[in-house]
């Protein structure tokens, strides 16, 4: 299995909690799964690596040399292990859901026949009127 990298902007991200309370819940997943422990060469438990670069980050969230630090030590342990290697592509596919999930674009497609009306919009506070 290929190891895709973690984005260091994406462990910022979800470090500062911008992503909302599900991207807090993934950013506190992500320190469960670099404390795992996972099976050394010789059979015996290998320490986890990881979660001192995790907790730096998270002492200082908008810190992009310790977001990097993190994300190459995700990496070498993913390249070292393949159970966490998909672990850690799992976790990746749901914090960048999370972070996109929190950008609050909207992405509408109008087609087919003809529209007199059409409203794209993220908040609305009050009354919508077309007129009339």
């Amino acid at each position: 299995m290929a190891v895709v990298p973690i984005a260091p902007e994406l462990l910022m991200t979800l470090a500062g909690g911008t992503a909302s309370a599900a991207g807090q819940q993934i950013w506190t997943s992500l320190r469960d799964l670099v404390r795992r422990r996972t099976a050394g060469s010789r059979g015996e438990d290998a320490a986890p690596g990881g979660e001192d670069q995790w907790r730096a980050l998270d002492a200082a969230r908008d810190d992009a040399r310790r977001a990097r630090e993190l994300a190459e030590v995700l990496a070498l342990r993913a390249r070292q292990d393949p159970a966490f290697a998909q672990a850690l592509e799992d976790w990746r596919r749901q914090a960048e859901a999370a972070r996109e999930g929190a950008t609050g674009d909207v992405h509408n497609t109008v087609s087919g026949g003809t529209q007199t009306n059409v409203l794209q919009a993220r908040d609305i506070h009050g009354s919508v009127n077309f007129g009339g």
